[in-house]
């Protein structure tokens, strides 16, 4: 295939370090390929209350360089496009910015791995899936690939080592690999790879036995969606609407972007509106109930932290993070005093759900990415806000 340094110095000079160019493409994803609605059902939607603004107005937040910073300085480092604070199911903060309105889907990036995760949690909950199964067993196509001989909690838990096409890995070219396969426009000319999804996960080899080390790498929440397509025979935009966003009260549909096959680009592909993705971070926070209809099994939504199993390292490095994070059905945890966990993606894209702060925060940005650009804490920020909602 052809070689595409350049598609990744074009990226990388043009969208992850231009906020103007990461702001236009986390905010219209249908522009660039085609989309699949997840709709959101017939009934009406779930209230959000709120209280009178300022409940966030005096706090001092720790910024890049360890300096004092007011939420409006915090947030204009951040690149916010909007932020909403749901305390004990209230809204206390919302906010929008940068020309971003409550009814507009967001592009979520890599916190879509999370509610896949979450689907996958539930039908092996339910008995339809078999965590220790291989991948194979359910995708036969993928058999011979390093996705097809893992285990199923392998890709929920990142444990696979392979290499693409026979090429050395390099995590953030093949993620601009991934782009390629997804966009026509992103490809460089004389572009001769894969033009699918499943023709992707088909070039992987194993490099490594899987579950003994964590590597984030959006092939394993691809080959993981097909999974749940081939067990359930729908695609993953109506599996989210019928067990979740159907169910939550959501004032919108959302949308997944999708390949050449219409398969959805279930690790990155989703947008959605500030407001709904916060109901479904309350509803989690809630043992996964909304008042007295259970969305999601109790024992899914209550041991996203505690359920991580032992085995391989489940801890990595991230960015902004004081400490190493656990990972645990493709959600990021913390491992703070409050059991909070989260759904996180490139340019500030966040649900952070905290039980014991009773807080669930949704963060929608464009933050620049480059080496140059000291990342903004925004863990740390939402830890803040909970201590200090919290009293």
């Amino acid at each position: 295939m052809t070689d595409m340094p350049p598609l990744a110095d074009l990226v990388w000079a043009r969208g992850y370090t231009d906020p103007a160019w990461a702001r236009r493409h986390t905010m219209s994803g249908r522009e660039l390929v085609p989309s699949r609605g997840v709709w959101r059902g017939s009934g009406a939607a779930s209230a959000l209350p709120a209280t009178p603004p300022g409940a966030l107005d005096g706090l001092a937040f720790t910024g890049p360089h360890g300096q004092s910073l007011t939420l409006p300085e915090l947030l204009a480092q951040a690149e916010t496009d909007a932020l909403l604070v749901l305390h004990r199911g209230t809204l206390v903060h919302e906010q929008y910015l940068h020309g971003y309105e409550p009814h507009i889907p967001h592009f979520n990036a890599s916190a879509a791995k999370s509610y896949l995760g979450l689907l996958a949690a539930v039908l092996a909950h339910e008995g339809q899936l078999d965590r220790g199964a291989r991948v194979a067993a359910y995708v036969p196509e993928l058999a011979g690939t390093a996705f097809g001989d893992a285990q199923v909690d392998h890709l929920l838990h990142m444990g696979t080592r392979m290499s693409y096409a026979g090429r050395p890995y390099d995590k953030a070219l093949e993620a601009q690999r991934y782009f390629a396969v997804l966009a026509p426009q992103l490809r460089p000319y004389g572009y001769t790879g894969p033009t699918t999804i499943r023709e992707h996960l088909a070039t992987a080899r194993a490099t490594g036995e899987p579950g003994l080390e964590f590597r984030y790498e959006n092939g394993n929440v691809e080959a993981l969606a097909e999974v749940l397509r081939r067990i359930t025979g729908t695609t993953t935009s109506a599996l989210l609407s019928a067990m979740v966003w159907s169910r939550i009260g959501a004032e919108e549909d959302a949308y997944y972007v999708l390949d050449a096959d219409g398969a959805e680009a279930a690790c990155g592909g989703f947008s959605a509106t500030a407001r709904d993705l916060a109901r479904l971070g309350e509803m989690i926070r809630c043992g996964g109930a909304i008042g007295d209809r259970q969305i999601v099994p109790e024992a899914v939504a209550s041991t996203i932290v505690s359920g991580a199993p032992n085995g391989y390292p489940r801890r990595a490095p991230f960015p902004g993070s004081p400490a190493t994070l656990s990972y645990h059905d493709l959600w990021w945890i913390p491992n703070d005093p409050y059991g909070s966990f989260m759904a996180s993606g490139i340019h500030g894209q966040c649900l952070f759900i905290s039980p014991a702060l009773d807080l669930a925060i949704v963060h929608y940005g464009s933050q620049v990415v480059s080496p140059a650009v000291p990342h903004v804490p925004l863990v740390r920020a939402f830890l803040t806000i909970g201590a200090h909602l919290r009293g």
